[in-house]
């Protein structure tokens, strides 16, 4: 059940409650951590994370053309106005409709580089729709198997 907030609510000038963002902080932490026992467990390459992964993907290659899954992530662009704005018109589209996502834009924590584990420089906060298209686009390219045979190291390669 969802409740409105109240129309003289000013998001600007609004209090943090310290519980609250300490249990927001729990989830985004519960989630990072499940998601990384699945890599550990199923090759990237091999996870589906919703449903509708490659609607996601064709859709977050068509709004950012020229993104790099092996790169690293850079957060400035991200969260400048620019990026923003088409981050924003991503997001949106799984809000509601056919393709709505649970969740879509909670909180959760992305790695920002492939090629390392989470750490307290390394990782982005992001919502959730960007967590799903930067890392069904890593998985779809076989960059997150390295966390399986790290924790695997007896089980056959990938080719």
């Amino acid at each position: 059940m969802s409740v409105a907030a109240p129309s003289n609510f000013n998001a600007e000038e609004a209090d943090n409650l310290e519980d609250i963002e300490k249990q927001f902080a729990v989830k985004v932490v519960q989630h990072m951590e499940t998601y990384w026992k699945i890599l550990e467990r199923k090759r990237g390459s091999e996870l589906r994370l919703t449903r509708y992964d490659d609607q996601i993907y064709t859709h977050f290659m068509a709004d950012f053309p020229g993104f790099d899954p092996a790169a690293r992530l850079d957060e400035n662009q991200m969260k400048s106005k620019a990026g923003k704005e088409q981050w924003r018109k991503f997001i949106n589209a799984y809000e509601k409709g056919d393709q709505k996502i649970d969740d879509y834009n909670y909180g959760a924590m992305v790695r920002a580089s492939p090629k390392e584990e989470y750490t307290q420089d390394g990782t982005v906060f992001v919502v959730r729709m960007q967590f799903y298209a930067i890392e069904i686009a890593r998985n779809r390219a076989g960059l997150n198997d390295w966390i399986y045979e790290q924790a695997n190291p007896d089980a056959p390669k990938t080719a």
